[in-house]
């Protein structure tokens, strides 16, 4: 396990990636083959996930946020589900777990043995904060920052190649946004955090009145305006495309209190 990777206060609000790496990883990743971006790369993607989704704080490593049936925990608020519990939305913590065993990572004894989340609802979650679960978890989701990065990467990576099937009649645009997404620092850094953000666009559970609000829906909502960047196209459909997930969303969940954060997160792809 590395050490904790600690956002600074000069981490900068919009990734100074290489292009070239990012380029490599998604083009090979088309045909199969993934390529590994230096560990200042992942360093980079990781501090600026970590501070869109947990505001760059340790302790919000292990989170249950209000309306939610599900722990968010690591550096991409991965889902955890505890025992019983169903929702719509993909159940990607264990998956992150899986990984990590791949990865040589040493594990406490509770979280190595595959169990769903010990925690039932949020109340109880709160009240285990500062409980030796919780700090465990939190040690090893502080020091495996460029694990759960690769971990990221890899979604995508087994996204695109799906995408011209379930794309249908758009499949020819959706290929051509993600070309020109390609070309750019802030295009790859899009795709890469859209897809942890909210999906690959895949799933039909997450679907409300069976419209999809995945990475996948963003481009093909992708307009062809030629004066704007493939960057400043992604985010301006992502805002589109959540608007209307808000719009679609049933009133119990109060979804609208999220909007604005969520767009706010989508304008920074722009660069």
């Amino acid at each position: 396990m590395t050490a904790p990777l600690l956002p600074t206060a000069s981490t900068p609000t919009t990734p100074v990636f290489c292009t070239a790496i990012f380029g490599l990883i998604l083009l090979q990743a088309s045909i199969g083959v993934a390529a590994e971006p230096s560990g200042a790369e992942l360093d980079r993607i990781g501090r600026r996930i970590w501070q869109s989704e947990c505001g760059g704080t340790v302790e919000g490593l292990t989170s249950w946020n209000a309306g939610e049936n599900f722990a968010s925990l690591g550096i991409g608020h991965f889902i955890w589900y505890p025992k019983g519990v169903q929702g719509p939305f993909e159940e990607s913590f264990p998956k992150l777990i899986t990984w990590l065993k791949a990865e040589g990572v040493n594990l406490p004894p509770w979280l190595a043995e595959g169990r769903k989340c010990p925690w039932l609802d949020r109340k109880s979650f709160d009240a285990s904060h500062h409980g030796t679960q919780q700090k465990e978890l939190r040690t090893l989701l502080s020091g495996t920052i460029r694990a759960q990065v690769r971990f990221i990467i890899r979604r995508l990576e087994e996204a695109v190649p799906k995408y011209r099937a379930a794309a249908g009649k758009q499949a020819q645009r959706v290929e051509q946004n993600i070309s020109q997404l390609r070309q750019t620092a802030a295009g790859n850094f899009a795709l890469i955090d859209y897809v942890n953000f909210k999906g690959e666009g895949l799933n039909p559970k997450e679907r409300y009145q069976g419209e999809g609000w995945g990475l996948l829906q963003v481009l093909i909502e992708m307009d062809s305006d030629g004066k704007a960047t493939p960057a400043e196209r992604f985010a301006s459909a992502a805002q589109r495309v959540l608007a209307r997930r808000v719009r679609n969303s049933p009133p119990e969940r109060g979804e609208k209190r999220w909007l604005e954060g969520w767009k706010s997160r989508c304008a920074g792809y722009a660069g």
